[in-house]
């Protein structure tokens, strides 16, 4: 029996939808790291430009509400994009806020991304199925939207 078998992990372990979710995603992660190292990106990193690239400038508090994340979180992925001159940080109207706005390098360099990322896609569909991974895309989409204000 290996060590990674589920038999041989307690039941409260082995039906946890945050261990199996958090599990995934880092799996899933790694292929997309992989397909985006030659850009110099990671695939937490690809979204966000992807997002001010359709979005234009935005605040961070807002940003990061569309990412689902925390705004120190979103900073901390925001830093080595900016670092790196693919994003810029401007001060917002309020003085508080802070806008992100993709650089015409960051610009760029998505779209050698794409390219790589579409890559990744395929991989993914491939070893998926391109049915299964339309249908859990479409229940990823429900549990990252659903309203758990019941639990909080």
């Amino acid at each position: 029996m290996s060590k990674n078998d589920n038999t041989t992990r307690p039941a409260e372990i082995r039906s946890c939808y945050c261990l199996a979710l958090r599990q995934a995603a880092r799996r899933v992660t790694q292929v997309y790291d992989r397909a985006l190292a030659p850009a110099g990106l990671r695939g937490t990193q690809l979204p966000i430009l992807a997002r001010l690239a359709e979005a234009g400038p935005t605040p961070m508090k807002a940003l990061a509400a569309f990412m689902v994340m925390d705004r120190a979180t979103l900073g901390h992925n925001i830093r080595p994009l900016e670092a790196q001159g693919l994003v810029a940080l401007t001060v917002g109207a309020d003085r508080r806020s802070r806008l992100v706005a993709l650089t015409d390098t960051g610009r760029t360099r998505l779209e050698t991304a794409r390219r790589l990322w579409r890559d990744a896609q395929d991989q993914f569909e491939s070893a998926f199925g391109a049915d299964n991974a339309a249908a859990l895309r479409t229940l990823l989409n429900q549990v990252s939207h659903a309203d758990y204000q019941r639990l909080e």
